[in-house]
């Protein structure tokens, strides 16, 4: 039913996905929407259905792709399990609305804010580039805990990604946490949000998607592929991680930063 090169597709998007994930602490939604949305436009997928496929199915790969890095980071760090849980319950819940309101609102403007946010992000990357970790401008108490969860929970299950870019940023930025620290805290915060996010489009597609072998908007067969090959890499990427100096970890962030935030600014296609 399915051309080979889709499963040989999949398989390659597992591997880079899971290993960034786990060496970046994001859930690597980046690389797998936009070639999960390639993908399926090359087998003849509708490409709005194709969209809200990748999305959906996205996020449902990313739970436990993140609950593997989250895992080794665990061992061998501690004080980041109840800052990241913390995090995460206020981040399902705007996973969930995020979702739920997807295919009905428009995103451009989203994008755009959150592109400028990155932008900035990134020259305050550069300019602190040799600091081990900038004071905290926030304190992390349950009203900044509850506000940066919901917003990045929001944007997660509005763009189908884990939010682990932005959450990495802000600890980072504002809160006074280490790179990999907040690399730790984050792969725990969205192995937590996605859950919020891949429930609503599960719902939101009930009955409405004619994607083969899935449920809503997530197809069991993406899921199942990627997964496979993304959760065993997200562990290695986690061990690769706490070898890595923290200065080599903020040039490989600002860069992808900088990549998220060119695109959802539209200067990248």
């Amino acid at each position: 039913m399915f051309p080979i090169e889709f499963f040989i597709g999949l398989i390659l998007i597992g591997i880079c996905a899971g290993f960034a994930s786990g060496l970046l602490g994001v859930g690597g939604g980046f690389l797998i929407v936009p070639l999960q949305y390639f993908l399926l436009k090359y087998i003849g997928v509708n490409p709005d259905l194709a969209m809200l496929i990748s999305l959906g199915t996205s996020l449902a790969i990313i739970i436990p792709t993140s609950m593997s890095g989250a895992y080794r980071h665990t061992r061998t760090m501690e004080g980041i399990i109840q800052p990241g849980i913390r995090l995460g319950v206020f981040g399902i819940i705007g996973g969930a609305v995020g979702g739920f309101v997807a295919s009905g609102l428009p995103s451009r403007v989203l994008e755009i804010i959150f592109g400028c946010l990155l932008l900035f992000i990134t020259v305050n990357n550069i300019v602190n580039i040799n600091k081990e970790r900038e004071e905290a401008r926030i304190p992390f108490n349950l009203l900044s805990t509850g506000i940066i969860g919901l917003l990045v929970g929001f944007s997660s299950g509005l763009l189908g990604v884990g939010g682990g870019i932005f959450i990495i940023a802000i600890l980072t930025s504002l809160m006074g946490f280490s790179m990999i620290e907040a690399i730790g805290t984050s792969s725990i915060f969205i192995s937590l949000t996605a859950i919020g996010g891949f429930l609503s489009y599960m719902v939101s597609g009930w009955g409405v998607s004619t994607f083969p072998y899935s449920i809503g908007y997530v197809s069991i067969i993406n899921f199942l592929l990627i997964a496979c090959f993304s959760v065993p890499l997200a562990s290695i990427g986690a061990k690769y991680a706490h070898r890595i100096p923290q200065k080599k970890l903020k040039i490989i962030f600002s860069i992808l930063v900088l990549y998220m935030a060119l695109k959802m600014l539209g200067i990248l296609p």
